[in-house]
């Protein structure tokens, strides 16, 4: 920086100059810049730019966040090789994506604000096209981007679902919708078409984005290069065809709807003419069963014959507000489960469904999210000799992420599983509220019994640790959690 302020800084080459700002954080960067133009003329170098990665949302103008949006597309869009970004059009401000907080803008549904119902819609109809307006500007500025290699997009778009203008029939609500719809589906068929080396493709919940024809565009190069896709919508259709599927050959990584896992898609990754798989990401969402039956997934055998060929895959599974009939209907035996997240409001999981998951994938389960955002707090221990939660931390030697709301969790439990474990389990996170103690305890445990549980599981894991005084925390909008949470899953290949 005192370079930047002497004599003959101006007189630097431009070359000398990049050398100079490759070594400096983002900020300081934009701190020499201000020194001369010479220096100003630098700052966009496609070199010290390579990814990009923001999240536009959570504030209260979106609309007034599209200039700078705009401004970032048209100055690196062209040439990014990295571009990760989160769209919230509801409340928008421009924002990194490791600052926020996770859902913060969605912590009230549309329902719950107060003010005139007119008024309410005018403003979803504002936030859809702030939303159109954005991806526009996006798709516009990476369309011809051959230098692009991995690309991850999501929409945090529940609320305008819950208004119904996610429904194409009502898009006529929003000036030119229809033609901005179409015409992000074109842009995103010509990114597709004119990348040469996409390497990693994700779209989770981008409204009007993805079509099951959208895939048949990728071309031959990116065919060849792609290691990851992603591609996750509310739409009850299928977005991946068994004839696109075939034609990504080195493929390791791979997350779609669990009901458009169907026998044939699993026979094709099963193939030895493949790369093997890694890792697969399923969304499993009860809402959809009625339309999508599970009749129609992978079987027994079909999971089978993946393994087989794909001997270090390991499967990653997100059910929301499914049943445990379901439930155990989708946990296959030879299905390699690592990561289980269980999600839910009104439905319960049952203590058969935890011993079958502990039993069944005691080597391979590294991650279990139990929640349960609904009144009450079922007891999974009644009737039993054994605590399932205890049995499971007892059964499953690799876990390392145990996360629990919404079912009565008691203290000694806690301290079990605290003791099984010990420090490999890295992360202990249950809310306050889902804590209850023996009322007995007193009798033969003196002081506060909230301390000397505090003190026993921070004994037990080698570590301090306090349980989670904001529920929030853990109840994160399951979209989101499921798209951030399957990119480093998919990330740690």
């Amino acid at each position: 920086m005192a370079l930047c302020g002497g004599v003959g800084a101006m007189a630097l080459p431009s070359e000398l100059i990049v050398h100079i700002f490759s070594f400096l954080s983002d900020r300081d960067k934009l701190r020499a810049s201000a020194v001369c133009s010479r220096w100003r003329e630098c700052l966009f170098y496609p070199a010290l730019w390579t990814e990009l990665k923001l999240r536009v949302g959570d504030g209260r103008n979106g609309a007034d966040e599209t200039p700078k949006l705009e401004f970032l597309m048209r100055k690196f869009g062209s040439f990014v090789r990295e571009l990760q970004l989160e769209l919230a059009p509801v409340e928008g401000n421009l924002s990194p994506l490791s600052n926020e907080p996770p859902a913060a803008g969605m912590e009230q549904p549309a329902g719950g604000q107060e003010g005139d119902p007119q008024r309410l819609s005018e403003r979803w109809r504002d936030a859809m096209a702030t939303y159109l307006d954005q991806v526009l500007c996006v798709f516009t500025s990476i369309r011809n981007n051959r230098n692009l290699q991995r690309l991850s997009l999501y929409g945090d778009t529940f609320i305008l679902q819950q208004e119904g203008l996610s429904d194409g029939s009502n898009l006529h609500q929003i000036h030119q919708g229809d033609k901005k719809i179409n015409e992000i589906q074109q842009l995103f068929m010509e990114l597709l078409s004119n990348s040469r080396q996409l390497r990693w493709l994700s779209c989770s919940f981008m409204l009007g984005l993805v079509t099951p024809c959208s895939l048949a565009c990728l071309s031959n190069p990116s065919a060849e290069t792609l290691q990851h896709l992603s591609l996750l919508d509310h739409q009850l259709g299928p977005l991946i065809s068994p004839s696109e599927l075939d034609r990504l050959s080195n493929l390791h990584s791979l997350a779609l709807d669990f009901s458009d896992f169907t026998p044939e898609l699993c026979g094709l990754l099963a193939s030895p003419r493949r790369a093997p798989l890694h890792r697969l990401s399923l969304l499993l969402n009860g809402a959809a069963l009625e339309f999508k039956p599970l009749e129609d997934t992978a079987k027994e055998e079909d999971w089978k014959a993946l393994v087989r060929v794909s001997a270090n895959l390991r499967v990653y599974i997100m059910a929301l507000e499914v049943d445990s009939s379901e439930l155990l209907r989708v946990l296959k035996p030879s299905l390699p489960l690592e990561r289980l997240h269980l999600d839910s409001y009104s439905t319960l999981v049952n203590d058969a469904t935890l011993e079958l998951i502990s039993q069944q994938y005691n080597k391979t389960l590294t991650h279990f999210l139990l929640l349960r955002d609904g009144p009450g707090f079922p007891d999974l221990s009644v009737n039993r000799n054994e605590d399932p939660l205890v049995l499971l931390a007892w059964r499953c030697t690799q876990l390392a992420v145990l996360v629990i709301h919404g079912y009565t969790v008691w203290s000694h439990n806690l301290v079990a599983i605290s003791r099984l474990r010990g420090s490999s389990l890295r992360v202990l996170t249950v809310s306050e509220e889902s804590i209850d103690f023996d009322p007995d305890q007193s009798l033969y445990v003196e002081g506060d019994p909230v301390h000397n549980l505090v003190k026993e599981v921070s004994l037990g894991l080698g570590r301090v640790w306090h349980p989670c005084l904001d529920s929030s925390v853990v109840l994160s909008e399951p979209t989101q959690h499921f798209h951030r949470e399957l990119r480093s899953f998919s990330a740690g290949m």
